[in-house]
C-alpha cells in the first residue's frame, strides 16, 4: 500500500493542465484550457480543463474528473497505477506501508520479471536491425507480410538469433538471473546447459495495458514437423493469457473513441489492421474468450464485433465465447472473413474502405447467428431442434440486466419467429432459465456464508439512485455526469457544507480564539455526519473528520484525488461550481444577508451549518405538533407546548444570526 504521505507528495505535485496536455492538445480560452475531447469524436472542442479547480470536463459527453480520474479513465489505470504512473513522472520515492513480506516479494518478483523482458525486448528489436541475419530473415519476413518499418518499430517487432545460446550469453554478460529467465520463458534448461527458447523465430512482444511487457509470442519462419509454429511465454506472475488480450495497448484510444472493440484470432492480423488505419482491434491468440477478456474489452467499450475465419473451426471458435459475452452485458456481433482469407490477408486484398465496408455489410447478430447455423446442422432431427430451443432459451436468460429488457424481448420474439414455436412458450421457457440460475446463485451465497459460520445479509430494499436514474452512473454504478438538479434542495445545501470544508476548512474563522472554519463546525454541539441524510455526504464527512481528528493536513486535493471513486467523484462535482458565486447563491436561493471579499467564507460557513441545523429543528418541531395532536393528558400536552417554545426560540435565534427567516 502506498503511504499516505507519498500520495500527498505526489497531489502537491499534480498540475492537471500538464498531465492532461500530455494526451490532449490544449488551448488557453481565458482562466481555463480547451481542447477536442479525446473521450468521443467531436469538430469542436468542448472539453475543459480547468488549472485552478484541477477538474477537466467535457460539455459534449458529459465526462468530468481530475487528473486521476483522468488517468484511469484514459490510459485504463488502477487508482494504484495512476499514482506510481505520476510519481515516475514527478520522480517522487514510493513509500510502501502495511505489507507483508510475502506481499513485498511479489511485487519484487514481479517488478524483476518486468526488467527481464524489457531487455529481452531491446535485445530483440536491435537484433533484428542491427544484425545480419536479422535484417536477412526477420525483417525479410516483416517485409514480406507487407509491415512498414514504422509498423514494426510500434509493436517493438524483434527477431531472435539461431544460435543455441546468444541472447542467454549475452543475459548473463549483462548480470540478469538464471531463475528469472527461464521463468519468463525466454531461457530453457537442455542437456544440463542453458539455451534460448526462442532461436531462429520472430518475436512479438505482449503488452499490458500501461506499455510494459507481460511476455511474448515467438513464430518460426521454417517448417518443422517437431517444433510448434508459435511459442508463447509460460504464465507467470505477471502473465496470465486468460487475462490478456494482444495488442490492448495500442488499441485502447481507437476502442474507447469508436465505441467498438474488433476482435481476431492472430498476433499478425492485428497488426496488418492497425498499419491499415483499422487500429481498434485485439487478438484472442487463438484461445477461447475468457470472461476476464471480455471484462477487459468492457473497460473500452460495450459493442464488440468478432473478426473470424469462415470455416467451420473459426465459427466453432466464435461460438465458444457467445454465452459468456451476453452475460457481460455486450453487445456482440460476428463478421466472418471470407473461405481461404484472414483479416491479415484480405484487407491487404481489398484495402482498408473495402475491409471497413465489409464489416458494415457482413456483421451478423451474434444469437441469430448462431441459431441460423445451429438450424441448418439440426436439419429436420426433432431431437435436436427441441436441445436447440432450449439453448437459445438459455442463452436469452443470460441478457438479464434492466436496461437490456427490451433487447431480450426482441430476441425472443425474433428467435420463436425462426424456430417456429409460440412466443408465450419462449417467454416461459428464458423466465424458467433465469429463476434457475437465481435459485442457484442463492443457494452457493447461502452455502458459502454456511461455511464462514455467518448468516446470509438481507437485500435492501428500494431501488438505489443508479437504479432510478442509469443514465447518470456508470456500468460500476458510480456517479458520470450528474445534472445539478438531480439532488434536491436538503441535499445541495448538505453538499455546500462539503464545499465549504473542502474550500476553507484550513482558514481563519476566529483570530482571536485562533479557530479555523474545520474548528468551529466540528466542536458545535451537533454531529453534521448524523444530520446528513445523503449517504455520499456522510461518506465524505465522516472521512473529512477522520482526517481531521488525526491532524492531517486538510487539502482538498486529498478528497478531490481520493481512492474510493465515489468519494472523488462527487467531490469533482461538488467543486465544479464557480467558486464566486458560493456566497451569491446563498444571497439569491436563501435570503442570506452575505459579505464579499476575504471574509465571505466565513457568512458562508455560518450559513451551511446553520442551514442543517435549523432543519433538524424544523423536524423536531413537526414531530412535537403530530404528538401534541395526539395528546389526551394535561402534562403531556404542556410538555409539548413547553417544548414548542422552545424549538423556536432556538430557530428564532439562529435564523437572526443569519439575518434570514426560514421557519415561521
Amino acid at each position: 500500500m502506498i503511504s499516505q504521505d507519498t500520495i500527498q507528495q505526489i497531489l502537491n505535485r499534480i498540475d492537471i493542465v500538464e498531465i492532461v496536455g500530455s494526451f490532449v492538445k490544449l488551448k488557453k480560452r481565458g482562466a481555463n484550457y480547451m481542447g477536442l475531447c479525446p473521450f468521443h469524436n467531436e469538430k469542436s472542442p468542448s472539453f475543459t480543463v480547468s488549472g485552478s479547480k484541477e477538474i477537466y470536463k467535457c460539455f459534449g459527453c458529459g465526462k468530468s474528473g481530475n487528473t486521476i480520474n483522468f488517468l484511469m479513465e484514459h490510459e485504463k489505470y488502477s487508482y494504484v497505477e495512476a499514482l506510481r504512473w505520476l510519481a515516475a513522472k514527478y520522480n517522487v520515492e514510493i513509500e510502501e506501508k502495511e505489507v507483508s513480506p510475502e506481499m513485498r516479494a511479489r511485487q519484487q518478483l514481479a517488478d524483476s520479471l518486468f526488467i527481464v523482458n524489457n531487455f529481452a525486448r531491446d535485445y530483440f528489436v536491435q537484433t533484428l536491425h542491427e544484425t545480419e541475419e536479422g535484417q536477412n530473415v526477420g525483417l525479410s519476413y516483416f517485409e514480406e507480410r507487407g509491415f512498414t518499418e514504422e509498423t514494426v518499430r510500434k509493436f517493438q517487432l524483434g527477431y531472435c538469433l539461431n544460435l543455441r545460446d546468444a541472447f542467454v550469453r549475452e543475459a548473463q554478460h549483462k548480470g540478469y538471473n538464471m531463475e528469472l529467465l527461464q521463468k519468463t520463458g525466454l531461457v530453457t534448461i537442455r542437456n544440463d546447459q542453458p539455451a534460448d527458447n526462442y532461436r531462429g523465430r520472430v518475436i512479438f512482444p505482449i503488452h499490458n495495458q500501461s506499455g510494459k511487457v507481460l511476455g511474448f509470442g515467438a513464430r518460426i519462419l521454417v517448417k518443422s514437423d517437431r517444433a510448434p509454429k508459435y511459442i508463447n511465454s509460460p504464465e507467470n506472475d505477471i502473465y496470465v493469457k486468460s487475462k490478456v488480450l494482444y495488442g490492448t495497448y495500442f488499441a485502447r484510444h481507437a476502442i474507447d473513441k469508436l465505441d467498438e472493440c474488433l476482435l481476431v484470432e492472430g498476433y499478425t492480423d492485428v497488426v496488418s489492421l492497425h498499419q491499415a488505419g483499422i487500429e481498434n482491434v485485439v487478438a484472442s491468440s487463438g484461445t477461447s474468450l475468457t470472461t476476464d477478456q471480455l471484462r477487459l474489452i468492457k473497460k473500452y467499450t460495450r459493442n464488440l464485433t468478432i473478426l473470424y475465419d469462415g470455416d467451420n473451426a473459426g465459427v466453432k471458435a466464435a461460438l465458444r465465447g457467445l454465452d459468456m459475452a451476453i452475460e457481460e452485458g455486450l453487445n456482440v456481433k460476428l463478421a466472418l472473413i471470407p473461405d481461404n482469407e484472414d483479416p491479415d490477408s484480405y484487407v491487404q486484398k481489398i484495402g482498408v474502405e473495402g475491409f471497413r465496408q465489409f464489416i458494415a455489410d457482413n456483421k451478423q447478430d451474434f444469437i441469430l447467428f448462431k441459431l441460423q447455423v445451429s438450424l441448418r446442422e439440426a436439419g429436420n432431427d426433432t431431437a435436436k431442434k427441441s436441445q436447440l430451443v432450449n439453448e437459445i432459451a438459455e442463452t436469452i436468460a443470460r441478457i438479464d440486466k434492466v436496461e437490456d429488457f427490451t433487447k431480450q424481448q426482441d430476441y425472443i420474439r425474433q428467435c420463436s419467429q425462426l424456430l417456429k414455436i409460440d412466443e408465450e412458450g419462449m417467454v416461459s421457457l428464458v423466465n424458467k432459465y433465469i429463476r434457475d440460475r437465481l435459485t442457484k446463485q442463492a443457494n452457493q451465497e447461502q452455502n458459502r456464508f454456511k461455511n464462514r459460520g455467518q448468516e446470509a445479509p438481507a437485500q435492501e430494499e428500494g431501488p438505489s439512485l443508479a437504479e432510478m436514474y442509469p443514465e447518470y452512473f456508470d456500468e460500476n454504478n458510480q456517479p458520470e455526469a450528474v445534472p445539478e438538479n438531480l439532488f434536491n434542495k436538503d441535499e445541495k445545501q448538505e453538499r455546500e457544507l462539503v464545499k465549504v470544508l473542502l474550500r476553507f476548512g484550513d482558514k481563519m474563522f476566529d483570530e482571536e480564539q485562533k479557530t479555523t472554519v474545520a474548528d468551529y463546525i466540528f466542536h458545535l454541539p451537533y454531529d453534521f455526519e448524523s444530520l446528513a441524510e445523503s449517504e455520499v455526504v456522510k461518506k465524505i464527512l465522516h472521512e473529512y473528520k477522520t482526517q481531521y481528528d488525526q491532524g492531517a493536513p486538510l487539502d482538498k486535493k486529498w478528497f478531490l484525488y481520493h481512492q474510493d471513486p465515489e468519494i472523488s467523484q462527487n467531490v469533482a462535482l461538488i467543486l465544479e461550481d464557480k467558486e464566486a458565486e458560493l456566497s451569491a447563491n446563498w444571497r439569491d436561493k436563501f435570503e442570506i444577508k452575505t459579505v464579499y471579499g476575504d471574509d465571505a467564507f466565513v457568512k458562508d460557513t455560518l450559513s451551511a451549518t446553520h442551514y442543517l441545523i435549523l432543519r433538524k429543528i424544523r423536524k423536531l418541531i413537526e414531530e412535537n405538533q403530530q404528538e401534541l395532536k395526539t395528546a389526551t393528558d394535561f402534562e403531556e400536552i404542556k410538555k409539548c407546548l413547553e417544548m414548542d417554545i422552545q424549538l423556536k426560540q432556538m430557530a428564532k435565534e439562529l435564523t437572526d444570526k443569519v439575518g434570514t427567516v426560514i421557519i415561521k
